[in-house]
């Protein structure tokens, strides 16, 4: 568990927390509905959702990701952070994602579960480098990843399946060196 401010900790996913999560999901619905994939009613339940903690549960024990959730002091899940397809190897890198719930926004815990989850990869899961990919239009993600020293490294046409249409995507990425603090702009 790491504090991210005196009222939230970020946490690993557990077994149980699939109908906190089919609450907070539901409750940010359309919140989230512009960036990410269409949902099936059944992802909004608590069956579907307690699935799913299983298989992170499983990933996190086999090494392929490390999902945790934004949890505030009354144990409600206010939002998500992950590290989805580790790979180790040459590579040592995993992709990103993350939001947080509409009524908690723009009070810093987006780049706060960020900055732990980077540090967490580089101490703990000893990874080199993590990636995250952003549509061209969020512009408050892409100042969270810099306000967290990713860089951006190109342009991802038709990237990924979003609200229904291949969208584009920004890409940047983060290499976990010491100390972890925002790059400079190249000349």
């Amino acid at each position: 568990m790491r504090p991210l401010d005196a009222e939230h900790v970020l946490r690993e996913i557990r077994a149980g927390d699939g109908e906190e999560l089919a609450r907070a999901y539901a409750s940010n619905r359309d919140h989230l509905a512009p960036w990410e994939p269409l949902r099936d009613d059944s992802f909004y339940t608590a069956e579907w959702q307690e699935t799913h903690v299983r298989q992170c549960v499983v990933d996190a024990a086999d090494g392929r990701g490390a999902r945790f959730v934004i949890e505030s002091h009354d144990g409600r899940i206010v939002g998500r952070v992950n590290l989805n397809n580790i790979v180790r190897g040459a590579f040592r890198s995993a992709d990103l994602g993350y939001w947080v719930d509409s009524g908690h926004a723009r009070r810093g815990l987006a780049s706060r579960g960020v900055r732990a989850i980077s540090e967490y990869a580089r101490d703990d899961l000893l990874l080199h480098r993590i990636q995250a990919a952003t549509l061209l239009h969020n512009l408050a993600s892409q100042r969270v990843l810099t306000a967290n020293g990713f860089e951006r490294i190109g342009l991802a046409p038709k990237y990924l399946h979003i609200a229904g249409e291949w969208q584009d995507h920004v890409l940047f990425q983060l290499l976990l060196e010491e100390p972890l603090s925002p790059r400079r702009e190249r000349p």
